[in-house]
């Protein structure tokens, strides 16, 4: 498993020598697992280690949990932080589902964490499984070619999933052979959740019925999928930058959150293209799509194709696109300047 994980590491350049990596441990077999791989390679690798651990404050067990992974880290020398958060009065106040506010609370202190040891990496335990429940659930709701990249090995060069190749029956088999006792979430066996039925339900009848390699099927459609939509932010990049931005000198004073491409030369584009740039553009200009949907892209380019007079959409509070004299316009909403 120690040479598996290694090789993901170098397949897809997770680590580097010197680097401070900030591992998230549940105390359950993924993290654990997770976490006595990358000390058993610290010393290989070159890097530092610290650990940081949630507890949610639901299941009666997650006290015991937490002093576990304490214990652990104490035994290791490895600095463990640790958080309680109320996940369950987050997501009240915050009218969201527990599953999102546990995910928002973790990943909020894995960046407080990171910027408390000046660490650059946070290495959570996802796995070939996690990815496959990932892909169905996305494929579900009806994704994209994005959307069945799944969980990527790495994102936003710091956010790394070193047992992304591994399945769960090896991380199991890992823990047992070196004896970790992992903690057992009860939570991960109640169905009400949509990842626990696509885990229990879907997945085993896949495999009893239709393929038994089915985690490995996926995976593979995972990376043919990232393959390609990597291929298409390089091409959407080089045509936005070469062909289509226009760089206005007389504008450069009023905002620099906004961007401006040519109408016509966008019109001719294909309609998949055509999207691509439109939340490309908007990724420049705010930083993130999100709440940007199918339907406000389609909208977008519907307003580009009619090319009359001054319109405009705002896909949402943050964002204004404007169709102006044979130019389109990204514009920041919070600049509220007039053009």
């Amino acid at each position: 498993m120690e040479e598996k994980v290694l090789q993901t590491i170098k397949k897809y350049n997770l680590i580097n020598e010197g680097d401070a990596v900030v591992v998230g441990v549940s105390g359950g077999p993924d993290s654990m697992c997770l976490l006595n791989i990358l000390n058993g390679l610290k010393e290989k690798l070159g890097i530092q280690l610290i650990v940081a651990h949630i507890n949610h404050m639901i299941r009666e067990e997650a006290e015991e949990e937490t002093q576990y992974v304490q214990d652990y880290c104490k035994k290791l020398g490895i600095d463990c932080n640790v958080k309680r958060i109320d996940v369950l009065e987050i997501s009240n106040s915050e009218k969201i589902g527990t599953e999102e506010a546990g995910r928002k609370a973790r990943y909020d202190f894995f960046e407080e964490v990171m910027l408390k040891y000046n660490a650059n990496k946070i290495a959570t335990a996802h796995n070939a499984n996690d990815n496959a429940e990932t892909l169905l659930m996305n494929i579900f709701r009806g994704v994209g070619v994005s959307g069945l990249k799944g969980i990527e090995p790495i994102r936003d060069s710091k956010y790394i999933r070193p047992l992304i190749e591994c399945e769960r029956y090896e991380i199991e088999n890992y823990c047992e052979v070196n004896a970790l006792e992992p903690r057992i979430d009860k939570s991960n066996f109640d169905n009400i959740y949509t990842r626990n039925k696509i885990r229990n339900i879907v997945i085993p009848k896949i495999q009893s019925e239709f393929n038994p390699n089915i985690i490995e099927a996926l995976n593979k459609l995972s990376s043919l999928a990232r393959t390609e939509n990597e291929f298409i932010i390089r091409y959407t990049n080089q045509i936005l930058d070469k062909d289509l931005i226009i760089n206005d000198a007389s504008l450069e004073n009023i905002s620099n959150n906004m961007l401006i491409i040519n109408l016509r030369k966008f019109n001719i584009l294909d309609d998949f293209i055509k999207g691509r740039i439109i939340l490309l553009s908007i990724q420049r200009v705010l930083g993130s799509t999100e709440g940007i949907e199918k339907i406000h892209v389609e909208d977008i380019i519907k307003l580009c194709s009619r090319n009359i007079g001054n319109k405009f959409l705002t896909p949402n509070k943050r964002i204004k696109v404007l169709v102006k004299a044979g130019k389109i316009y990204f514009i920041e909403q919070e600049q509220n300047h007039d053009r």
